[in-house]
């Protein structure tokens, strides 16, 4: 079979987004238990409906139970899986990912018959661990971050077939071991393993001495100080081949506290490359052959410029290889500005703006790629330049600029490629440049 590519769902806007830009799965979070506490996440109600959302267009959806759990967590944690057994099957998520042995007690408990993820938080770094919590009742394994690909491929040879191994190809990386980090804590009260980081590994450090108080020293060329400890995130797009030679079934995608447009970028870049590897009909099922390869590196500058322009911060291939690689993001990255949430019968559509644009102004709307792997030859990311005729907001007064962030607007514009068969349609991202 083909590879599972993953998509983060932070909000109900990015679960829609994911599942339109070509995810196979997505994985989300409640209103706690999970290591993104910020996000806005789901209730159980939320977790309902996307459910049925994401099984309607076939996609699974994972839920993730991760934290590093204290008792009071699993007394939380008891009420709510003891809700979800509740609902019909037809409303439970595919997997549960959790991390604490605890934890996984408490699911198995009153949701028997949904299968069990083992998160990256518990840092899974060779194949005895992985037949350890396989035979605990785990299904899939998210390999720890700091393994290299030949590891990787160590580790599926030692552990059974029905273990599936999953690993992050994209995304922000956690500078501690498997993201198991005291410095937020440390630095501001919030815990990092209970979902609430503040990220201080990204602030601006310098470096002082002791007796030269006021005195500070760059440890790069920079006025403002340097991020000492932060990571490069993560970009793994130009060697999905050696992942899946090596036993991986499922890439999974960092980014629950992100926004549409990085999800929907990101989405089908790794959606086409995945296509392009497996379109080979001729192939036995699931294989990757010449043809797969040689269209997939035919179309990989494409690729990576598409997850280069939704980028903030510098790439890297992280512990994968023994070469290193960087990327760096675009001097003019995207920028978004929004979903649309309805076409109107006119042709204008509307939109909830994230940033500002005018009138006058040219912006793009990102086009989903199909993924059917019959039509990955024909593809490609053939998004619709439109040209800003007026803005009305909400007052239904005409407005020259759109300066209010979240404000509901009416959009009327013009295609410039008038040979264009493409139109807006609601769910289409909005950015300029």
């Amino acid at each position: 079979m083909s590879v599972e590519l993953l998509l983060p769902a932070g909000s109900r806007e990015t679960l829609e987004t994911a599942v339109r830009y070509g995810a196979d799965a997505v994985y989300l979070g409640g209103k706690t238990l999970s290591l993104r506490a910020k996000a806005r996440n789901f209730s159980l109600k939320e977790l309902e409906d996307a459910v049925s959302y994401a099984h309607e267009h076939g996609v699974l959806v994972y839920f993730t139970a991760n934290i590093f759990a204290r008792d009071a967590d699993l007394e939380e944690a008891d009420r709510f899986f003891r809700e979800l057994a509740a609902l019909p099957e037809r409303s439970h998520p595919d997997a549960v990912l959790v991390t604490d042995p605890g934890m996984l007690g408490v699911v198995r408990k009153h949701c028997p018959s949904i299968p069990l993820h083992l998160s990256t938080q518990a840092n899974v770094t060779n194949a005895a661990s992985c037949r350890f919590w396989h035979d605990a009742g785990i299904s899939r394994a998210v390999l720890a971050r700091e393994l290299s690909i030949d590891e990787i491929e160590r580790i599926r040879k030692g552990t059974p077939g029905s273990l599936s191994l999953e690993c992050f190809v994209h995304g922000a990386m956690c500078i501690s071991y498997s993201g198991r980090c005291l410095l937020s804590r440390a630095l501001t009260g919030r815990d990092a393993n209970r979902g609430a980081c503040a990220h201080p590994c990204r602030y601006n450090y310098v470096l002082s001495e002791e007796k030269r108080p006021g005195e500070y020293y760059p440890i790069e060329e920079d006025p403002h100080g340097t991020e000492i400890l932060a990571s490069e995130d993560l970009c793994m797009i130009s060697h999905l081949p050696e992942l899946i030679s090596a036993g991986i079934e499922s890439f999974k995608v960092e980014g629950r506290m992100k926004n549409a447009l990085y999800v929907a970028g990101v989405a089908r870049a790794y959606r086409r490359a995945i296509d392009l590897l497996f379109c080979d009909q001729q192939a036995s099922f699931g294989t990757v052959t010449e043809a797969g390869l040689e269209a997939y590196h035919r179309e990989l500058p494409e690729l990576l410029r598409e997850v280069r322009e939704v980028a903030t911060r510098p790439m890297a291939t992280g512990f994968f290889l023994s070469n290193r690689e960087q990327i760096d993001p675009p001097e003019n990255p995207r920028c978004f500005l929004g979903v649309v949430s309805k076409v109107n019968e006119d042709s204008s559509f509307e939109i909830m703006q994230r940033n500002r644009f005018a009138a006058g102004e040219e912006l793009v709307v990102m086009k989903a790629c199909d993924k059917m792997q019959e039509t990955a030859r024909e593809r490609s990311f053939s998004d619709v330049r439109l040209c800003v005729r007026s803005i009305i907001g909400e007052d239904g007064a005409a407005v020259p600029e759109a300066v209010h962030p979240k404000e509901k607007l009416v959009v009327y514009a013009d295609i410039c490629d008038r040979d264009s068969e493409k139109t807006v349609e609601a769910g289409d991202v909005i950015f300029r440049y």
